[in-house]
């Protein structure tokens, strides 16, 4: 056995077997003591270096406006009883917001002040618009450098990818961070607390998907499949305080309700329309310190395990320093003696299918392993939660990066109370014990070319928004709750359309 072959055998044994964790009970926003994940360099020879310094670029951006919007608000609590109060706000806001304030809001300052906490949800709210309407230009330089395109997916396999990930915070960023996937309409996410995605409402989906390949609406389909995915997380370095809060930080319990919920699916579709109408599955796993990714596939008889994974740190190791051609050799090595371990390789064939999809998530998260090492010192120094908002309903997609905002995917508040309460814990701690809000953004898309969609989608909303308030009636009630409504339409753009008004006042308390 050579060298590169040593190599490659320790990082398969080290991927077939869950790593070692931190001893517990680590500081949940402090870096680890330990080493980094990478060695600071040499650079790995399958990174995309400029694709990270344009999501580098889109980081500070995006951050830089939500942080904008405490700094502008401390300034702005120091002058509130200057004579030219309302002036030096508006002028201070336009320069570091973007936006003006209310006016009326201001004008009455002087008698009691402003009420900092609704001034700060209707600037984050404002912000969250902004973010939107700026998406085409931040995210126009990563969104072309993508590892995964839109035209990659039909000669993978694949004419529908639905990926389930937690609703935590951290994984905000699952696309073009960790994984390297430029958005698309055929690209779903839904987010669930503990990845426990409704599989009722999943087989509909399915459905409908089906439907459209069978009716000839989806280019290529009668070759092509449907792949749902599960994502799970886990903590390296705090595993039983940064894991999943939906599952009580238990890792194996995570992964197992995961499998659980993807075994569930497949033999709901086989009971309904016949054994082999299943979509395909995979199960994904996320450690939240650093961006690094477990990938499961199914054996050959068709179950995911939960011990056995490729582990894309270990491989990342094993192939640091290598050309690029010898990396992608070695790693299509690995990629190949783990299809054979799972059951022979001809389940698998490279570059296609699973396998093919699996060899591009990893390669797409060697980037991201060397971005955390770059730009957060190979462990991100806030591991546990850091959100600017609760996004309720359906995802705003062009808001793409960690600890942006936690996500409840539901069309009722009832059908998502457990994903809310866990946003509201979240809260709790990050805003709430601090005198600011939680804000919460109810958001539904429509589609324009269905009679009503707007109208239906509107409606929702402030049902949602209403069932929320009175959820938390104990936050509502001392102004720590603030909701706002927005639809978009689906196919036209992502522009955020108001569906309700701001609060009449924010100035008194």
């Amino acid at each position: 056995m050579n060298t590169l072959q040593r190599r490659l055998a320790l990082s398969a044994r080290a991927s077939s077997h869950p790593a070692p964790t931190a001893r517990a009970g680590a500081s949940a926003r402090t870096r680890s003591a330990g080493a980094p994940l990478v060695p600071e360099r040499p650079q790995h020879a399958l990174v995309d270096a400029a694709l990270n310094d344009c999501l580098r670029h889109y980081e500070l951006t995006l951050r830089g406006r939500f942080a904008a919007v405490t700094d502008v608000l401390r300034t702005l609590s120091n002058l509130q009883h200057e004579r030219d109060f309302a002036q030096q706000a508006q002028a201070l806001a336009l320069e570091r917001l973007g936006f003006e304030l209310p006016a009326d809001w201001l004008a009455s300052a002087w008698v009691q002040g402003v009420d900092m906490s609704a001034m700060y949800a209707h600037c984050l709210f404002a912000t969250i618009a902004a973010s939107v309407d700026h998406a085409g230009i931040d995210q126009a330089c990563w969104q072309p450098r993508m590892t995964l395109q839109s035209v990659h997916w039909h000669a993978l396999g694949f004419h529908t990818i639905d990926i389930s990930p937690c609703a935590d915070g951290r994984l905000q960023g699952l696309l073009p961070f960790v994984l390297r996937t430029a958005p698309a309409p055929f690209v779903w996410v839904k987010a669930y607390a503990g990845a426990l995605f409704d599989v009722e409402h999943d087989v509909a989906d399915w459905t409908q998907r089906e439907l459209e390949r069978l009716t000839g609406a989806i280019e290529g389909g009668d070759r092509l499949d449907y792949l749902k995915v599960a994502a799970y997380h886990y903590s390296s370095s705090a595993p039983c305080d940064q894991g999943c809060a939906a599952h009580g930080s238990h890792d194996a319990a995570a992964v197992a309700a995961a499998i659980e919920r993807l075994h569930a699916l497949q033999v709901a579709v086989d009971n309904t329309y016949g054994h082999g109408a299943a979509p395909q599955v995979l199960l994904l796993g996320v450690d939240t310190d650093c961006d690094a990714i477990r990938i499961h596939l199914p054996d050959a008889s068709g179950q995911l395990r939960a011990e056995r994974y490729l582990d894309s740190a270990a491989l990342y190791r094993a192939t640091l320093g290598l050309s690029a051609d010898a990396a992608q050799q070695a790693l299509d090595a690995a990629l190949q003696r783990y299809a054979t371990e799972l059951g022979g390789a001809a389940l698998y064939h490279l570059p296609h299918g699973l396998l093919g999809l699996a060899q591009a998530w990893l390669v797409g998260n060697f980037s991201q392993l060397d971005y955390v090492q770059q730009h957060h010192g190979g462990r991100y120094a806030v591991i546990g939660h850091d959100e600017a908002f609760v996004c309720a309903g359906e995802a705003v997609p062009s808001l793409q990066l960690r600890n942006q905002f936690y996500f409840a995917h539901l069309d009722t508040v009832e059908e998502g109370a457990a994903d809310l309460d866990v946003g509201a814990r979240i809260f709790q701690g990050l805003n709430v014990q601090r005198g600011l809000p939680l804000p919460l953004l109810v958001h539904f898309t429509y589609s324009a070319r269905v009679p009503g969609s707007r109208e239906r989608a509107v409606a929702r909303g402030l049902r949602v928004a209403q069932a929320a308030r009175e959820r938390f009636a104990h936050l509502a009630e001392r102004g720590l709750l603030h909701c706002r409504v927005a639809v978009s339409e689906r196919h036209s753009g992502q522009r955020l359309e108001w569906a309700d008004a701001p609060a009449a006042t924010v100035a008194g308390h």
